[in-house]
Protein backbone atom coordinates (compact mmCIF):
# COMPACT_ATOMS: atom_id res chain seq x y z
CA UNK A 1 0.00 0.00 0.00
CA UNK A 2 2.81 2.39 0.93
CA UNK A 3 4.62 1.78 -2.35
CA UNK A 4 1.42 2.39 -4.34
CA UNK A 5 0.87 5.66 -2.44
CA UNK A 6 4.41 6.83 -3.14
CA UNK A 7 4.01 5.96 -6.82
CA UNK A 8 0.76 7.94 -7.00
CA UNK A 9 2.34 10.98 -5.31
CA UNK A 10 5.27 10.87 -7.71
CA UNK A 11 2.95 10.68 -10.70
CA UNK A 12 0.98 13.69 -9.46
CA UNK A 13 4.23 15.64 -9.01
CA UNK A 14 5.34 14.87 -12.56
CA UNK A 15 2.00 16.01 -13.99
CA UNK A 16 2.06 19.18 -11.91
CA UNK A 17 5.65 19.92 -12.96
CA UNK A 18 4.84 19.48 -16.64
CA UNK A 19 1.59 21.45 -16.55
CA UNK A 20 1.64 24.84 -18.27
CA UNK A 21 1.75 27.96 -16.13
CA UNK A 22 -1.51 29.78 -15.52
CA UNK A 23 -2.10 33.19 -17.10
CA UNK A 24 -1.40 34.83 -13.74
CA UNK A 25 2.04 33.17 -13.62
CA UNK A 26 2.85 33.71 -17.30
CA UNK A 27 5.56 34.29 -18.28
CA UNK A 28 7.85 32.72 -15.72
CA UNK A 29 10.81 32.26 -18.09
CA UNK A 30 12.22 33.81 -21.30
CA UNK A 31 10.15 33.73 -24.48
CA UNK A 32 11.68 32.71 -27.81
CA UNK A 33 10.70 34.69 -30.91
CA UNK A 34 11.65 33.14 -34.26
CA UNK A 35 12.48 35.58 -37.07
CA UNK A 36 12.26 33.84 -40.49
CA UNK A 37 14.94 36.01 -42.11
CA UNK A 38 18.72 36.38 -41.77
CA UNK A 39 20.12 38.84 -39.25
CA UNK A 40 20.54 42.39 -40.50
CA UNK A 41 17.49 42.70 -42.75
CA UNK A 42 14.62 45.12 -42.20
CA UNK A 43 12.29 42.59 -40.57
CA UNK A 44 15.04 41.36 -38.27
CA UNK A 45 16.04 44.83 -37.08
CA UNK A 46 12.48 46.03 -36.51
CA UNK A 47 11.34 42.82 -34.80
CA UNK A 48 14.24 43.00 -32.37
CA UNK A 49 13.30 46.57 -31.45
CA UNK A 50 9.72 45.44 -30.80
CA UNK A 51 10.83 42.43 -28.75
CA UNK A 52 13.20 44.57 -26.71
CA UNK A 53 10.29 46.75 -25.62
CA UNK A 54 7.83 43.91 -25.08
CA UNK A 55 10.08 42.39 -22.42
CA UNK A 56 9.36 45.43 -20.25
CA UNK A 57 5.66 44.59 -20.18
CA UNK A 58 6.16 40.84 -19.96
CA UNK A 59 8.78 40.93 -17.22
CA UNK A 60 10.88 38.34 -19.06
CA UNK A 61 13.42 38.52 -21.90
CA UNK A 62 12.21 37.94 -25.46
CA UNK A 63 15.03 36.10 -27.19
CA UNK A 64 15.11 36.46 -30.97
CA UNK A 65 16.38 33.60 -33.11
CA UNK A 66 16.95 33.80 -36.86
CA UNK A 67 15.67 30.80 -38.82
CA UNK A 68 15.83 31.84 -42.46
CA UNK A 69 14.92 29.92 -45.59
CA UNK A 70 12.02 28.60 -47.58
CA UNK A 71 10.79 32.04 -48.56
CA UNK A 72 10.26 32.94 -44.88
CA UNK A 73 8.38 29.70 -44.13
CA UNK A 74 11.04 27.72 -42.24
CA UNK A 75 10.60 29.79 -39.08
CA UNK A 76 6.80 29.48 -38.91
CA UNK A 77 7.03 25.77 -39.72
CA UNK A 78 9.20 25.29 -36.63
CA UNK A 79 6.48 26.90 -34.53
CA UNK A 80 4.00 24.19 -35.44
CA UNK A 81 6.18 21.67 -33.57
CA UNK A 82 6.27 23.71 -30.34
CA UNK A 83 4.05 23.52 -27.27
CA UNK A 84 1.24 26.14 -27.29
CA UNK A 85 2.29 27.52 -23.92
CA UNK A 86 3.14 31.05 -25.07
CA UNK A 87 6.90 30.60 -24.80
CA UNK A 88 7.44 30.08 -28.53
CA UNK A 89 6.43 32.86 -30.90
CA UNK A 90 7.32 33.83 -34.43
CA UNK A 91 6.92 36.30 -37.24
CA UNK A 92 5.01 35.68 -40.44
CA UNK A 93 4.57 37.87 -43.49
CA UNK A 94 2.29 37.72 -46.50
CA UNK A 95 4.75 35.21 -47.97
CA UNK A 96 3.33 32.39 -45.85
CA UNK A 97 -0.18 32.10 -47.36
CA UNK A 98 1.45 32.43 -50.79
CA UNK A 99 3.78 29.52 -50.05
CA UNK A 100 0.86 27.44 -48.78
CA UNK A 101 -0.95 27.78 -52.11
CA UNK A 102 2.24 27.00 -53.98
CA UNK A 103 2.62 23.75 -52.05
CA UNK A 104 5.84 24.92 -50.42
CA UNK A 105 4.75 24.42 -46.81
CA UNK A 106 3.36 21.49 -44.86
CA UNK A 107 1.28 23.70 -42.58
CA UNK A 108 -1.77 25.86 -43.13
CA UNK A 109 -1.30 29.45 -41.86
CA UNK A 110 -5.04 29.69 -41.23
CA UNK A 111 -5.49 26.51 -39.22
CA UNK A 112 -2.09 25.59 -37.75
CA UNK A 113 -1.05 28.80 -36.01
CA UNK A 114 -2.39 31.13 -33.33
CA UNK A 115 -2.63 34.69 -34.63
CA UNK A 116 -1.47 37.06 -31.89
CA UNK A 117 -1.29 40.46 -33.56
CA UNK A 118 -0.51 42.26 -36.82
CA UNK A 119 1.91 45.13 -36.26
CA UNK A 120 3.47 46.50 -39.45
CA UNK A 121 3.20 47.20 -43.16
CA UNK A 122 6.15 47.10 -45.56
CA UNK A 123 7.21 49.50 -48.26
CA UNK A 124 8.02 47.25 -51.22
CA UNK A 125 9.70 48.38 -54.41
CA UNK A 126 11.95 47.72 -57.39
CA UNK A 127 15.56 48.93 -57.31
CA UNK A 128 18.54 48.87 -59.69
CA UNK A 129 22.13 50.03 -59.35
CA UNK A 130 22.58 53.78 -59.66
CA UNK A 131 24.55 53.40 -62.92
CA UNK A 132 21.93 51.11 -64.47
CA UNK A 133 20.86 52.14 -67.98
CA UNK A 134 17.23 52.05 -66.82
CA UNK A 135 16.10 55.35 -65.37
CA UNK A 136 12.44 54.36 -65.17
CA UNK A 137 10.36 51.23 -64.84
CA UNK A 138 9.03 51.84 -68.34
CA UNK A 139 12.56 51.71 -69.76
CA UNK A 140 13.24 48.45 -67.92
CA UNK A 141 10.03 46.90 -69.24
CA UNK A 142 10.79 48.02 -72.80
CA UNK A 143 14.27 46.46 -72.63
CA UNK A 144 12.84 43.23 -71.23
CA UNK A 145 10.31 43.07 -74.05
CA UNK A 146 13.09 43.34 -76.58
CA UNK A 147 15.35 40.91 -74.69
CA UNK A 148 13.28 38.05 -73.25
CA UNK A 149 14.88 36.23 -70.28
CA UNK A 150 17.93 38.49 -70.36
CA UNK A 151 17.00 40.49 -67.25
CA UNK A 152 17.63 38.86 -63.87
CA UNK A 153 16.00 39.88 -60.63
CA UNK A 154 16.59 38.95 -57.02
CA UNK A 155 13.94 38.53 -54.34
CA UNK A 156 14.06 37.58 -50.64
CA UNK A 157 12.83 34.11 -51.52
CA UNK A 158 10.74 31.98 -53.85
CA UNK A 159 7.09 32.52 -53.01
CA UNK A 160 7.60 35.73 -51.05
CA UNK A 161 5.23 38.64 -51.51
CA UNK A 162 7.70 40.65 -53.57
CA UNK A 163 8.53 37.65 -55.76
CA UNK A 164 4.85 37.21 -56.53
CA UNK A 165 4.46 40.94 -57.14
CA UNK A 166 7.23 40.92 -59.75
CA UNK A 167 5.79 37.86 -61.48
CA UNK A 168 2.38 39.55 -61.53
CA UNK A 169 3.93 42.68 -63.04
CA UNK A 170 5.84 40.63 -65.63
CA UNK A 171 2.64 38.89 -66.68
CA UNK A 172 0.75 42.17 -66.97
CA UNK A 173 3.61 43.80 -68.91
CA UNK A 174 4.14 40.80 -71.19
CA UNK A 175 7.80 40.30 -70.31
CA UNK A 176 9.93 37.32 -69.28
CA UNK A 177 12.45 37.73 -66.46
CA UNK A 178 14.83 35.31 -64.74
CA UNK A 179 14.20 34.97 -61.01
CA UNK A 180 17.06 34.37 -58.56
CA UNK A 181 15.76 33.78 -55.02
CA UNK A 182 17.75 34.56 -51.89
CA UNK A 183 17.16 33.86 -48.20
CA UNK A 184 16.16 37.38 -47.24
CA UNK A 185 16.80 41.09 -47.59
CA UNK A 186 20.24 40.77 -46.01
CA UNK A 187 21.27 38.81 -49.13
CA UNK A 188 19.46 40.72 -51.87
CA UNK A 189 21.32 43.97 -51.18
CA UNK A 190 24.87 42.58 -51.65
CA UNK A 191 23.60 40.59 -54.63
CA UNK A 192 22.62 43.79 -56.41
CA UNK A 193 25.73 45.63 -55.28
CA UNK A 194 27.84 42.77 -56.61
CA UNK A 195 25.90 42.82 -59.90
CA UNK A 196 24.83 39.22 -59.53
CA UNK A 197 21.36 40.39 -60.56
CA UNK A 198 20.10 43.31 -62.64
CA UNK A 199 17.45 44.44 -60.19
CA UNK A 200 15.88 43.57 -56.87
CA UNK A 201 12.23 43.40 -55.81
CA UNK A 202 12.09 43.59 -52.03
CA UNK A 203 10.98 45.46 -48.95
CA UNK A 204 12.80 48.65 -48.08
CA UNK A 205 16.07 47.20 -46.81
CA UNK A 206 17.30 48.95 -49.95
CA UNK A 207 16.36 52.40 -48.57
CA UNK A 208 19.79 53.26 -47.10
CA UNK A 209 21.41 52.38 -50.42
CA UNK A 210 18.92 54.54 -52.29
CA UNK A 211 19.59 57.42 -49.91
CA UNK A 212 23.34 56.93 -50.35
CA UNK A 213 22.98 57.22 -54.12
CA UNK A 214 24.09 53.63 -54.80
CA UNK A 215 20.65 52.29 -55.83
CA UNK A 216 17.90 53.83 -57.92
CA UNK A 217 14.30 53.21 -56.89
CA UNK A 218 12.22 52.72 -60.05
CA UNK A 219 8.80 52.17 -58.51
CA UNK A 220 6.99 51.13 -55.35
CA UNK A 221 4.18 48.59 -55.09
CA UNK A 222 1.86 50.49 -52.74
CA UNK A 223 -1.58 51.89 -53.39
CA UNK A 224 -0.13 55.40 -53.13
CA UNK A 225 3.30 57.01 -53.31
CA UNK A 226 5.68 56.67 -50.40
CA UNK A 227 6.02 59.71 -48.15
CA UNK A 228 9.77 59.11 -48.07
CA UNK A 229 10.10 58.93 -51.85
CA UNK A 230 7.22 61.08 -53.17
CA UNK A 231 8.99 61.55 -56.51
CA UNK A 232 8.90 57.80 -57.22
CA UNK A 233 5.73 56.50 -58.94
CA UNK A 234 3.83 53.38 -57.95
CA UNK A 235 3.56 50.43 -60.30
CA UNK A 236 -0.19 51.00 -60.32
CA UNK A 237 -0.02 54.61 -61.48
CA UNK A 238 2.42 53.66 -64.24
CA UNK A 239 -0.43 51.64 -65.68
CA UNK A 240 -0.34 48.15 -64.18
CA UNK A 241 -3.40 47.36 -62.08
CA UNK A 242 -1.71 45.73 -59.12
CA UNK A 243 -0.22 46.37 -55.69
CA UNK A 244 2.33 44.33 -53.77
CA UNK A 245 2.14 45.61 -50.22
CA UNK A 246 2.83 43.15 -47.42
CA UNK A 247 2.21 43.04 -43.71
CA UNK A 248 4.03 41.42 -40.79
CA UNK A 249 2.53 39.91 -37.68
CA UNK A 250 3.13 37.88 -34.55
CA UNK A 251 1.98 34.25 -34.29
CA UNK A 252 2.41 31.19 -32.11
CA UNK A 253 1.66 27.47 -32.18
CA UNK A 254 -1.96 26.48 -32.57
CA UNK A 255 -3.92 26.31 -29.32
CA UNK A 256 -2.39 28.99 -27.08
CA UNK A 257 -4.89 29.47 -24.20
CA UNK A 258 -6.96 32.64 -24.51
CA UNK A 259 -5.71 34.16 -21.25
CA UNK A 260 -2.04 33.72 -22.25
CA UNK A 261 -2.83 34.93 -25.76
CA UNK A 262 -4.35 38.10 -24.30
CA UNK A 263 -1.26 38.63 -22.13
CA UNK A 264 1.04 38.35 -25.15
CA UNK A 265 -1.15 40.56 -27.31
CA UNK A 266 -1.37 43.31 -24.73
CA UNK A 267 2.38 43.38 -24.09
CA UNK A 268 3.28 43.64 -27.78
CA UNK A 269 0.44 46.05 -28.52
CA UNK A 270 1.70 48.45 -25.83
CA UNK A 271 5.16 48.21 -27.38
CA UNK A 272 4.00 49.75 -30.66
CA UNK A 273 4.41 53.24 -29.18
CA UNK A 274 8.06 52.68 -28.22
CA UNK A 275 10.31 55.43 -29.72
CA UNK A 276 13.09 52.97 -30.65
CA UNK A 277 10.61 50.69 -32.41
CA UNK A 278 9.05 53.63 -34.28
CA UNK A 279 12.52 54.84 -35.26
CA UNK A 280 13.30 51.40 -36.68
CA UNK A 281 10.08 51.48 -38.69
CA UNK A 282 10.89 54.92 -40.04
CA UNK A 283 14.38 53.81 -41.04
CA UNK A 284 12.84 51.33 -43.46
CA UNK A 285 9.83 53.48 -44.33
CA UNK A 286 7.45 51.00 -42.74
CA UNK A 287 4.35 51.99 -40.81
CA UNK A 288 2.47 50.62 -37.83
CA UNK A 289 -0.42 48.48 -39.03
CA UNK A 290 -2.18 47.11 -35.97
CA UNK A 291 -4.81 44.38 -35.91
CA UNK A 292 -5.88 42.50 -32.78
CA UNK A 293 -5.87 38.71 -32.61
CA UNK A 294 -9.32 38.19 -34.12
CA UNK A 295 -8.97 40.85 -36.81
CA UNK A 296 -5.53 39.56 -37.74
CA UNK A 297 -6.93 36.07 -38.22
CA UNK A 298 -9.68 37.50 -40.44
CA UNK A 299 -7.09 39.48 -42.42
CA UNK A 300 -4.99 36.38 -43.08
CA UNK A 301 -8.12 34.61 -44.27
CA UNK A 302 -8.74 37.42 -46.77
CA UNK A 303 -5.10 37.39 -47.90
CA UNK A 304 -5.29 33.63 -48.29
CA UNK A 305 -8.19 34.01 -50.71
CA UNK A 306 -6.52 36.79 -52.72
CA UNK A 307 -3.14 35.08 -52.98
CA UNK A 308 -4.74 31.75 -53.77
CA UNK A 309 -6.39 33.23 -56.85
CA UNK A 310 -3.20 35.06 -57.89
CA UNK A 311 -0.99 31.98 -57.50
CA UNK A 312 -3.41 30.01 -59.65
CA UNK A 313 -3.55 32.75 -62.29
CA UNK A 314 0.24 32.75 -62.50
CA UNK A 315 0.31 28.96 -62.79
CA UNK A 316 2.32 28.57 -59.59
CA UNK A 317 -0.25 26.59 -57.62
CA UNK A 318 0.52 23.19 -56.15
CA UNK A 319 -1.97 21.53 -58.45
Amino acid sequence: MRSRLLFLMAAISIVAWGAPATAAEFPSKPITLIIPYPAGGSTDIITRALANRAKVYLGQPVICENKAGGGATVGPALLTTKMPDGYSLGIITSSVPIAWHMGKTNFNPLEDLTHVMCWGRYLNGIVVNADSPWKTLQELIQYAKENPQKVTYGSPGFGTNTHLAMEDLAMLAGIQLVHIPYKGSAETIPALLGRHVDLVTDSSSWAPMVDAGKFRLLATYGGKRSTRYPQVPTVKEIGYGMTGEGVVGLVGPKGIPNAILARLHDAFQKSLDDPDFLLSLKKFDMSVYYLNSKDYGDFIRQEDDIFGRLVKKLGLDKN
